[in-house]
């Protein structure tokens, strides 16, 4: 049995529609865009400000020196001239469930909510932001729970010891529900209003008027819920872009030809051997006392190496399990083409910036070559290449995007693409997943990532990483820095972008805050 579920893309997709009641006949008589929102600060047409990035954060299992808490007080310090922050996605781990919401979120970052003074009175589902905090869901945010290991999960302590590999995680009776704990957590979750109610709420919070119809007004402090799944917001003359990665990832079908099944079955052996290295890492963790602090820094390596291990599995199988009725999501992907297309025709807008929660490019060890960071790429490509074509000369020989954000890998990463063959090239792309699970390691072959072009037969150099900051070290010589970003927009068209590193990092029993070195892009 698989100890994470994760709902096929279809499910998704159609889930989500019904919370967000998208086909309601209220939304389009008054005209109103879904995918939308204007940031009602007062402040929006400021050609400088600065915000946040965190992303694969939403850890709780640390009972002491919980590094997400540290990397929030640390935020806190930058609340009063920054605008808001984005949130690359995996809010609460493992499974995303609702139970988990006070302590893997409410609690660590109560200082940017509403009443989070008293966060144990802050329901998850009624959250306000003082200072907007903007996710796109990330892969465990979706995921589910089988009944069984929830059952296990919550059963007598001698069944939690024997399987403390897996629940030193965070992991009670039940995941996210396809999604919905994540819904009801961030967007304007409609299937809660009763019908009569509707027409009155769309009156009160759709009230901003853009080029694209009537949108939501997002107040901070009052209302501050997202119109939908996928979004976009302008905000200084920036277009921001918002997607949800997790129903594009999806491997391509493996090929019913000699090489196909040939790497089928490569797949299968791979997946043969983390399962055989998962028993032998489980079986490992039983025999350590947690208590001992010698024995618990064993744990914390046990549990990341399970944690991967689990992960690279999902990979596998999602490539396996591919096949001719695999759905994309094509009617987001379209979304992003028109609405990237209409920021290009757009004369007040000078630079473009996407968030999603899988990164295209990225050198940490278990995802660069991912089937699901290959398919990321592919479908960025596809959408990039598209407009390219609409928007020509337009671009003047600038990239279609100034930045790209993602998370996925828990690491602080910079890259640069060079000529790829696609209209991805020469974007900076930067992974911000460090802001606190466990941190995760550099591959060992290098910063240089080199593609193979079937097509051509030629393998080509289509990216770089210029900076990387991971796990590191073995010992008493181990490096955990935790970090996040600030990213201050400066005024000129395009812009530049200043990208602040900063960084939480615990040696010697005591934490130790720095900021990294600064970089413009």
């Amino acid at each position: 049995m698989k100890f994470v579920s994760d709902p096929a893309t279809a499910v998704k997709i159609e889930k989500m529609k019904t919370r967000l009641r998208s086909q309601h006949p209220l939304l389009l008589s008054k005209g109103i865009d879904r995918t939308r929102f204007e940031l009602d600060d007062g402040n929006s047409g400021d050609r400088e400000f600065s915000f946040l990035v965190i992303g694969d954060s939403g850890s709780g299992r640390h009972i002491k020196n919980n590094p997400q808490r540290q990397i929030a007080e640390q935020m806190v310090q930058h609340q009063d001239n920054c605008r808001f922050i984005l949130h690359t996605g995996d809010v609460i781990y493992l499974v995303g469930s609702s139970e988990y919401y006070p302590q893997n979120f409410i609690e660590p970052y109560r200082e940017f909510i509403v009443g989070g003074e008293h966060p144990d009175r802050i329901a998850y589902n009624k959250m306000v932001f003082k200072l907007p905090i903007l996710p796109v869901p990330g892969n465990h945010d979706y995921y589910d729970l089988p009944l069984l290991y929830g059952a296990i999960a919550q059963a007598a302590q001698p069944l939690r010891h024997l399987l403390r590999g897996y629940f030193n995680l965070d992991v009670g009776w039940h995941g996210s529900d396809q999604g919905k704990a994540y819904a009801r957590a961030f967007l304007d979750y409609l299937n809660d209003i009763p019908d009569f109610q509707l027409e009155a709420h769309f009156d009160r919070h759709y009230t901003a008027q853009t080029d694209t119809g009537r949108c939501l007004r997002y107040q901070p402090g009052e209302f501050t819920r997202l119109p939908n799944r996928y979004y976009t917001f302008r905000y200084g003359g920036i277009d921001f872009f918002a997607l949800d990665s997790n129903t594009f990832n999806e491997p391509p079908p493996l090929p019913d030809t000699k090489e196909g099944n040939k790497y089928r079955k490569l797949l299968e052996k791979r997946r043969d051997e983390l399962e055989r290295q998962e028993v032998e890492l489980t079986a490992r963790s039983q025999q350590l006392n947690p208590n001992n602090p010698h024995d618990a820094e064993q744990l914390d390596e046990l549990e990341t190496k399970l944690e991967q291990i689990g992960e690279m599995k999902l990979d596998i199988e999602k490539q396996l399990e591919s096949d001719e009725n695999t759905v994309t999501d094509i009617e987001q992907l379209n979304w992003f083409k028109q609405r990237l297309i209409h920021s290009w025709n757009n004369k007040e807008v000078r630079g473009r910036i996407l968030y999603l929660h899988h990164p295209s490019y990225v050198t940490e060890a278990t995802k660069w070559d991912q089937g699901q960071t290959l398919a990321i790429r592919r479908q960025l490509r596809w959408v990039l290449d598209q407009v390219a074509e609409v928007v020509g000369d337009q671009t003047q020989g600038r990239p279609l995007l100034d930045l790209v954000l993602s998370g996925h890998a828990h690491c602080l990463e910079y890259l640069q693409t060079g000529d790829t063959g696609h209209a991805d090239s020469h974007i900076n792309w930067l992974i911000c997943g460090g802001s606190g699970y466990s941190l995760r390691r550099q591959r060992e072959e290098g910063s240089d990532l080199r593609e193979l072009f079937p097509e051509t037969e030629e393998e080509r150099l289509v990216a770089r990483s210029k900076f990387f900051l991971g796990r590191k070290g073995r010992g008493s010589h181990k490096q955990r820095p935790y970090s996040f970003l600030r990213v201050d927009v400066l005024d000129g068209s395009p812009p530049k972008l200043r990208l602040q590193p900063l960084i939480s990092e615990r040696s010697h029993h005591q934490w130790h805050d720095r900021e990294g070195e600064a970089f413009m892009i």
